[in-house]
């Protein structure tokens, strides 16, 4: 039940610093809280949950077509290891999300969905990290259901987190608890891109 728990703890990990890092989807939630209130603005954070679904699918089976999943997944996984080195570096170099609101947004909930699927990112996390996870443990469905919990509950709790601020007061955002807290994700990133890099070696064979 150990290995169980790493998963889950993994999830969160991963959600939380895709939830907390400025990007397409943080900037729309704040706009739109700010804009339209609250409820708007959390219409803008579920958009991960009903986007990334087709995305992981695609990236899960490309992998199973590999004839030989080794190398294959050795290669892919070391290459989440530096997407996890580059999100590390993101983070605790960002700068504060925007919290102005330039755009109309009517329509919170097709805008977030459509902003996510032309976002690089879910594609770069699926095929480099999210499957290859998947994989590892698919063995035991629990250990899947326990990774996709954490990182859907983290993801969408930190995106909702930016709507209730947003709709209450900008301070947080500016302050040094939101960056203290970036520096302190991208620390535990990098560890997560070290197992990664692990883990990549030991599908080659290096391990």
């Amino acid at each position: 039940m150990a290995e169980g728990w790493s998963y889950l703890i993994t999830g969160i990990v991963l959600g939380l610093a895709g939830g907390f890092a400025p990007g397409p989807i943080t900037t729309l939630v704040i706009a739109q809280s700010l804009r339209y209130g609250l409820r708007e603005g959390l219409r803008i954070a579920i958009a991960p949950l009903l986007t990334d679904a087709p995305i992981a699918v695609a990236a899960l089976f490309v992998i199973g077509q590999l004839e030989d999943a080794g190398p294959a997944l050795g290669t892919i996984t070391l290459m989440g290891s530096a997407f996890l080195i580059y999100l590390a570096y993101e983070n605790a170099f960002a700068q504060p999300p925007q919290t102005t609101a330039e755009v109309d947004l009517p329509r919170s909930l097709r805008k977030g969905i459509v902003t996510n699927l032309v976002n690089p990112n879910p594609y770069l996390f699926w095929f480099t990290i999210g499957a290859p996870t998947v994989v590892e443990a698919y063995p035991n469905g629990v250990f899947v259901g326990l990774f996709l919990a954490g990182l859907y509950a983290a993801l969408i709790g930190s995106k909702a987190t930016f709507a209730v601020v947003a709709a209450k007061g900008r301070s947080l955002l500016t302050g040094t608890v939101y960056q203290y807290t970036l520096v302190v994700l991208s620390l535990i990133l990098f560890v997560l891109a070290l197992k990664f890099a692990r883990d990549g070696l030991g599908y080659l064979g290096v391990l």
